[in-house]
């Protein structure tokens, strides 16, 4: 059995360009290179969004099951 190893990221970034390159053309491959990037929101205003949109009555049934709730392990 032959063992796969990762390319390094020069040769990877090559190698995809001239696939690109050869699959969509100078001009394409050049549109796709300059599409703006969407730009991640800082970690902790995307925490606080995903909280304002959570159910907390049904992220409990799923995290800890449906009957968890008002059970009292002693």
């Amino acid at each position: 059995m032959k063992s796969k190893t990762s390319m390094d990221e020069e040769r990877l970034v090559s190698k995809a360009v001239d696939v690109l390159m050869k699959e969509l053309g100078p001009v394409e491959a050049g549109r796709f290179f300059s599409l703006p990037r969407k730009r991640r929101i800082e970690s902790v205003k995307r925490h606080r969004q995903w909280q304002g949109q959570l159910r907390r009555e049904q992220f409990f049934d799923t995290v800890f099951g449906a009957r968890s709730r008002g059970a009292v392990k002693k």
